[in-house]
């Protein structure tokens, strides 16, 4: 089953390249209905339109009230028609207009393992602490920062003599293949949350 997609980012959108590209090779059941950014100046814009896919930009303005500004991103989602919200390099919090509207179905990628290093800075503070392992999580987004039902996990080694840009370029690498791997997961309906609060992969 093909799923349809919202994307959310606020950057480069490297992760909405890496789910475009997984499309265009008929590795991942899904299409993107529309890309949201949070800055008009975004180069993950430029990547949706050249892919063809619908764009609309917030305005920092809008912002100023995150719940006004959440309800006008719901309708606009709801309006496109879309399954699942994936956020990619979103930097802004997602409140109850969009959650409620899409109930374990708002997506978020973390560049560490939670929950440990949670924040904007999850690969600079792990590199700082000096962990041996570091890692990526695909979680669905809840009413708290980094936290909700963890979906996938990824572990990376921290190789000795690594500056901090080799570590964000290694968790890059694998952003781009699991988080494309999870949506599919989710495509083929094989993820859900159970009573406890706990995501099931059957």
């Amino acid at each position: 089953m093909s799923i349809k997609l919202g994307v959310l980012l606020s950057g480069s959108g490297t992760n909405l390249q890496a789910i475009i590209d997984r499309i265009a090779e008929g590795t991942l059941d899904a299409t993107i209905e529309l890309v949201i950014s949070s800055r008009p100046s975004a180069y993950g814009l430029k990547r949706a339109e050249k892919a063809g896919i619908q764009t609309m930009t917030m305005s920092k303005e809008l912002y100023a009230d995150p719940i006004k500004a959440d309800e006008v991103i719901a309708t606009m989602l709801k309006k496109a028609d879309v399954d699942y919200v994936i956020m990619a390099g979103y930097m802004r919090m997602v409140h109850a207009p969009i959650l409620a509207t899409f109930p374990n179905r708002v997506v978020n990628l973390h560049p560490a393992l939670l929950p440990s290093f949670k924040g904007a800075h999850a690969i600079q503070d792990a590199y700082d602490y000096g962990v041996k392992v570091t890692g990526v999580t695909v979680h669905f987004a809840d009413d708290k920062y980094d936290c909700g039902p963890i979906i996938a996990q990824q572990a990376l080694a921290v190789e000795e003599g690594w500056t901090v840009d080799e570590l964000e370029e290694h968790i890059h690498e694998i952003e781009h293949v699991l988080y494309p791997d999870t949506i599919q997961l989710l495509a083929e309906g094989r993820v859900s949350v159970g009573a406890d609060g706990k995501v099931v992969i059957s």
